[in-house]
């Protein structure tokens, strides 16, 4: 017998980003159950050291069921390692407050200004480099981004303006536009990066407004992802990646090398190919930032430089990224 397909009008839509955003988990006991270990609290501390767990469910999707050392969920999940103060550990371990130039602004590097675009992500990584960050009184987008654009027009020596945060695709497609429409008039800012984990965590969030957007611009455009682990990559970021180049970006990745997670050969190896395969070329790989609560998932840099020599070897150096360290003060990001 053949069945009726139904009405199309009576098929559900997907949901958008923005419900998928708020559909993510924010509760330890429920990503743990959502993961085959409902029985394990044991590993969890007594609260979440000030930085709250959030993870889109596509996320947590993709990772390994039964397993409490699974890449995806050692980088989300609270542990009590977090509360531990380690010597060498602060609260802005890469000179963030120091650099300030401007509501929302940091000016670290000749030629480059950051915007503190959001103060927000669709996933709080337990390593996060701005996890103490006062995002309250730092967002650039604050004020049609006044304080912004007035910093851009007054120097012009900034060739190139980078939106970071948090996420800065976090923000609304407009709000975004109403950045770039305020650079009309700036013709010494030739190129607009962007860095963010949604394509690769929350990819729903390159849809076709944001594609209308960035197509448009007349500006450079280069989007540097963040992806740790190949088992981060699917169909679904594939896609996304697809549309970001289409849309005329030039797409990159940095990692941070993380222990229990990547650092490994083999791991390091296989997510630059798969990378690649997915049109993005690897930037960097980030010596951990020393921010309190992270010591737990640091790598020394014996073992760093160990593993790059290892890289060199088996990968063509187009698929190598660089080993770098970023130093509060320093002129650029620190080779090793």
């Amino acid at each position: 017998m053949i069945t009726a397909s139904p009405h199309p009008r009576l098929l559900s839509p997907a949901p958008g980003w923005r419900e998928l955003w708020r559909d993510a988990i924010t509760d330890a006991g429920e990503l743990l159950q959502a993961v085959g270990l409902g029985d394990r609290t044991d590993l969890l501390p007594t609260d979440d050291a000030g930085f709250v767990l959030r993870v889109p469910r596509g996320f947590v999707a993709r990772m390994r069921r039964n397993d409490p050392t699974d890449p995806l969920l050692l980088q989300v999940l609270p542990q009590r390692a977090e509360h531990n103060q380690v010597e060498g550990f602060t609260m802005d371990a890469v000179g963030d407050l120091p650099s300030k130039a401007g509501h929302g602004i940091l000016h670290k590097y000749d030629g480059r200004a950051l915007l503190i675009a959001s103060g927000s992500c669709a996933v709080n990584c337990r390593y996060c480099f701005r996890r103490h960050f006062p995002y309250g009184e730092e967002i650039a987008a604050a004020s049609q981004w006044r304080d912004a654009l007035a910093h851009l027009k007054a120097d012009l020596s900034i060739r190139e303006l980078i939106l970071s945060g948090g996420d800065p695709l976090a923000l609304a497609t407009h709000k975004l536009e109403e950045l770039t429409q305020g650079l009309a008039d700036l013709p010494h800012v030739i190129r607009l990066r962007i860095h963010t984990r949604l394509p690769v965590v929350l990819p729903e969030r390159i849809d076709d407004a944001f594609v209308a957007w960035l197509a448009a611009l007349p500006l450079q455009k280069v989007v540097v992802l963040h992806a740790n682990h190949t088992n981060e990559l699917d169909a679904s970021v594939d896609a996304a990646c697809a549309r970001l180049r289409d849309a005329g970006a030039s797409l990159l990745n940095q990692s941070v090398l993380l222990r229990g997670v990547n650092d490994d050969a083999d791991v390091l190896a296989q997510l630059s190919e798969r990378l690649f395969a997915a049109g993005v070329l690897p930037y960097y790989l980030h010596q951990l930032d020393r921010v309190q609560g992270t010591a737990h998932f640091e790598v020394n840099d014996l073992r760093a430089q160990a593993l790059m020599d290892t890289l060199r070897t088996r990968l063509p150096g187009y698929l190598v990224p660089r080993l770098v360290r970023e130093v509060g003060g320093d002129a650029s990001k620190r080779p090793l």
